[in-house]
């Protein structure tokens, strides 16, 4: 009998091995991942706030930002934040169907902001707008084209993880894969803020 509980428990520790720092390899690779992204975003940001005001042709960022429109879409992605802590701590205490409401609810927000960042690319276009307009028009869609591109990426994951659910694929046990896909979800959403003080609120 004793044998049979030692050996669960070493099963059960090999399912989720741990680094030397404490934490689980999984969201150590998180971690790292998340911190060459901050790399590579911060890459495109230097690269935006350097070319922004060489505008050579074309319509300027005064003309064609609506900074309503894009707050609106904006408080919709960063309320996902809250539903995804919602939906984590649903399936730590194993009420599923809570879980399910609250992930899927994560992903329709995501939806939402990147229907929104479409709308906003097609009236910049017809406005005159476009990657190759000059080279302000190139800096900012591949910065947020690249960051609506992480978003849809996460929403991808997030729905991934409602239909495992709802085939009985996740559980309470399976906590740990939700919160990696909460830690990038975040990510996402911090990043859109800093893109959004930089790109639409800091005047040119």
């Amino acid at each position: 009998m004793t044998d049979a509980v030692i050996a669960t428990g070493a099963a059960h520790l090999d399912e989720h091995e741990h680094t030397g720092t404490g934490l689980a390899n999984t969201k150590l690779g998180m971690w790292v991942f998340l911190a060459s992204e901050c790399l590579f975003f911060g890459g495109f940001i230097s690269a935006y706030l350097l070319y922004r005001g060489r505008i050579v042709e074309g319509p300027t960022p005064r003309e064609v930002y609506n900074i309503p429109f894009t707050s609106v879409t904006s408080f919709i992605l960063l309320m996902s934040s809250l539903t995804m802590v919602l939906a984590l701590a649903a399936i730590q205490r194993a009420d599923d169907r809570r879980f399910r409401i609250w992930i899927l609810a994560t992903a329709l927000f995501g939806l939402v902001f990147i229907g929104g960042q479409v709308y906003e690319f097609t009236e910049f276009y017809q406005e005159g707008l476009a990657l190759s307009t000059n080279v302000f028009g190139s800096s900012f869609f591949v910065l947020t084209g690249l960051h609506g591109a992480h978003v849809t990426a996460g929403i991808v994951w997030l729905l991934s993880l409602w239909a495992m659910s709802t085939q009985q694929k996740l559980g309470a046990a399976d906590a740990e894969r939700v919160e990696v896909a909460g830690l990038y979800w975040h990510f996402v959403d911090v990043v859109w803020i800093v893109i959004f003080t930089v790109v639409y609120l800091i005047p040119t």
